[in-house]
């Protein structure tokens, strides 16, 4: 048949896998280091991975091509990754670097951190990735859990993060202004399709920070669930404000 279908130009394609993580059908894989696409018909022809391709290398076309199986597309889902209809591919058919992994089962050693740390401290970063962008809607790790919800900056300005507010929660960071979208979307499918137990909030003390926290809130109340959630500035001094 003859439909609107998206086209991947691999010269313009710097194979940062963003696509594969933007589409919701799994239907962009990343192959030799370039996007490419692996399933016509998981492909609905709406574009979701357009915005988000740094380079504009798609684009849409109008071709003969596999009619759209939303079916295929929900049992891919189901079996527990896109990939496992893919003949040719791994686990993970998106940017490797972006591969959903998950540390909770780690177990903390002395020997995990540099010898001359005078507090042994240990990093309590529970899965990856963490950016708000490449984060998947839906992973096992998220359920049973808590989320924080960290503005980027608040990493470098509270030196105690790792222990008093990663630990134990999923971690969930960006920055509305360089990234320059509205997490509400996001946020909102992750706690809505996630058993997600509690949410937290860290922002800076500067207006840009707002965007993430309105985010975060709006994401709270279109999800329908009511969980408990608390809001934590980390000031430009180190200090906190709750």
């Amino acid at each position: 048949m003859i439909r609107q279908i998206i086209h991947i130009n691999e010269e313009d394609c710097n194979g940062c896998g963003i696509c594969a993580t933007a589409c919701h059908e799994g239907a962009i894989g990343i192959v030799g280091g370039k996007a490419k696409l692996l399933r016509e018909d998981f492909c609905d022809g709406l574009g979701d991975c357009l915005p988000e391709c740094p380079t504009g290398a798609i684009t849409f076309e109008e071709r003969e091509a596999s009619a759209y199986d939303q079916k295929a597309v929900e049992r891919a889902k189901n079996s527990g990754g896109f990939a496992a209809s893919l003949p040719d591919s791994g686990p993970f058919a998106g940017c490797p670097g972006s591969a959903p992994v998950d540390f909770s089962d780690r177990e903390y050693r002395s020997d995990d951190t540099p010898s001359d740390s005078a507090s042994k401290s240990a990093s309590r970063l529970r899965q990856w990735p963490v950016q708000i962008k490449l984060l998947p809607v839906q992973a096992p790790f998220y359920n049973g859990a808590g989320i924080l919800i960290a503005a980027d900056c608040t990493a470098y300005a509270y030196a105690n993060i790792h222990e008093d507010f990663m630990k134990d929660r999923i971690t969930l960071i960006g920055c509305p202004k360089l990234d320059m979208v509205d997490y509400t979307e996001k946020l909102t499918q992750i706690i809505s399709l996630n058993d997600i137990k509690s949410v937290t909030i860290l922002r800076m003390d500067v207006p840009c920070c707002g965007g993430l926290q309105s985010a975060a809130q709006n994401a709270l109340q279109s999800s329908g669930k009511f969980i408990p959630w608390r809001v934590v500035t980390v000031n430009r001094d180190g200090s906190l404000t709750e």
